[in-house]
């Protein structure tokens, strides 16, 4: 009776302490050393939760982490709140305290996996049993980010707020979500919706009322269509040709931009896949006005029928760099060394 207290009759037991409704309380499994506000932040991320606040935190021994008992301003949506929420380095288990809890057999969530038959009883046993296993595995898969990849905010509004990302840099994110999670369509839906808000988050909500079963991609070309730029391929190709590296701009870091500006243009349409490693080649060769002397090492005129992929060209570029400021370090030392024999 003691675990089981300690894991749902406490965060009750806070609930009534505090004067909360379970029906707007959570309560998430966090490593110790996490700050009050950063909890705050990160669960705020999680959409259907709303504002968030802390209430109270308890250290679990048996688990070694914190448990963190929370209220959130809207009621607890059981079937839209995630089992987990994943951060850039951890995952934290989220446990709804409502009747509709997770932690219920009829939930889905990866705790209803991990008791299987015989944990499906509330005992205290089978509750331990069930958050350390979870635990266990995400400590054993930290960089596994499953179905649950949080992405950041996007709303559309320009300017961009402080407090969420370009469209750019979020579609890039929101690409990588699609592409590595193994989790259904519905799911990633799901999570494209919940990192939306203001006009990017009505255009999404009237496409999926015309398209109730519409993919993923799909959401993300009516995103791109209706905040991205309006120029076409053959444009972005025009504006990628008269890229020049920025004085005091490194050769990798110019490297990176125009692959940024090359993704956009064969995304478009404006250019062949296939011909993208020679695109780039001839545009380093043109635009790099300010490393002359990097250009003629890496003999990229004379590759240009066998142009090297933009990793090897990265490769390559950061090793000459390194050389470089290796070099300036010695005759820095021994100038250094010669004017103080000199004194």
């Amino acid at each position: 009776m003691e675990l089981y207290t300690e894991l749902m009759e406490e965060p009750r037991g806070w609930c009534h302490g505090e004067g909360l409704d379970e029906m707007h309380t959570v309560m998430v499994v966090v490593p110790v050393g996490h700050e009050i506000s950063e909890i705050e932040e990160t669960l705020q991320s999680v959409k259907c939760l709303g504002r968030v606040r802390v209430r109270g935190r308890k250290f679990n021994k048996k688990l070694d982490h914190m448990m963190v008992l929370c209220e959130c301003k809207g009621k607890i949506n059981t079937g839209m709140t995630p089992p987990e929420v994943v951060t850039a380095n951890e995952t934290w288990p989220l446990i709804t305290l409502s009747e509709c809890s997770a932690l219920k057999a009829e939930a889905h969530s990866p705790l209803q996996d991990l008791w299987g038959a015989q944990h499906q009883s509330s005992s205290a046993e089978s509750i331990i049993r069930a958050v350390g296993d979870l635990l266990a595995k995400i400590e054993k898969n930290p960089n596994e980010g499953g179905c649950f990849r949080r992405l950041r905010t996007f709303s559309g509004i320009i300017p961009v707020p402080s407090s969420e990302e370009p469209l750019e840099s979020w579609m890039d994110q929101a690409r990588l979500m699609i592409e590595e999670s193994p989790c259904s369509h519905q799911e990633k839906r799901r999570r494209i919706m919940e990192s939306l808000k203001g006009p990017a988050l009505g255009l999404v909500k009237a496409v999926r009322t015309a398209e109730p079963e519409v993919t993923p991609e799909r959401l993300l070309e009516a995103i791109e269509s209706a905040f991205g730029t309006a120029e076409s391929g053959e444009d972005l190709y025009f504006a990628f040709r008269l890229l020049q590296q920025h004085p005091g701009e490194k050769l990798s870091s110019f490297l990176r931009r125009l692959e940024q500006a090359l993704t956009k243009v064969v995304r478009r349409g404006g250019l062949p896949g296939g011909r993208v490693d020679r695109a780039r080649v001839e545009q380093m060769l043109r635009g790099a006005v300010h490393s002359d002397m990097m250009l003629v090492q890496l003999k990229l005129r004379e590759r240009r029928d066998n142009p090297p992929s933009f990793l090897e060209l990265l490769n390559e570029i950061q090793r000459g760099e390194r050389r470089r400021e290796r070099r300036g370090e010695r005759y820095g030392e021994r100038k250094t060394q010669h004017l103080n024999v000199g004194k």
